[in-house]
């Protein structure tokens, strides 16, 4: 990570690409998994980013500092984004099944990272922007720069139950 400035900074993943992170006073900060403030954000260290994305920008619903300290990381390498095309549609596992694209209310703070760290565990290399909780109960983790899944269910106890 580097040039930090007062609401936003950038970083450069293992794999060398770069996003600028902005930040807003909702923001919430965590070192592992403990509470901090944006004072933790440093130049060099390791974070992991949760929220909204618009091409190499991510506005933070939740940065975590140092993650690898935190129970449950998810850890890993990035993979570079590389275009190309698109494959045929898969399912795997258990889709909720009054699931609809779109519904659902967007989650946050540990129950977002419980739900995110789940599915990158079960398929890494992915890219989460952001969290919907399902009128089910269950989870749909919107995965991107991937081919596929782009959809990763996780359940109530955090574990992936399948995906699309």
């Amino acid at each position: 990570m580097s040039n930090l400035s007062g609401t936003s900074f950038t970083l450069t993943t293992s794999a060398g690409e770069k996003a600028t992170i902005n930040e807003s006073s909702s923001t919430i900060y965590l070192k592992g998994s403990s509470s901090t403030t944006q004072a933790a954000v440093t130049n060099g260290a390791s974070v992991l980013v949760l929220g909204t994305t618009n091409s190499t920008t991510i506005t933070a619903v939740q940065v975590v500092v140092d993650p690898a300290s935190g129970s449950g990381s998810p850890g890993g390498q990035v993979v570079p984004f590389q275009r190309g095309t698109q494959s045929a549609a898969q399912q795997v596992g258990q889709i909720p099944q009054d699931y609809k694209e779109g519904d659902g209310t967007v989650v946050s703070g540990t129950t977002a990272y419980k739900a995110t760290t789940a599915a990158l565990a079960a398929y890494p290399g992915g890219v989460v922007d952001r969290v919907v909780q399902l009128s089910s109960g269950e989870y749909e983790v919107h995965n991107i720069g991937v081919n596929w899944p782009h959809h990763i269910f996780v359940n109530q106890s955090f574990e992936v139950v399948g995906a699309e």
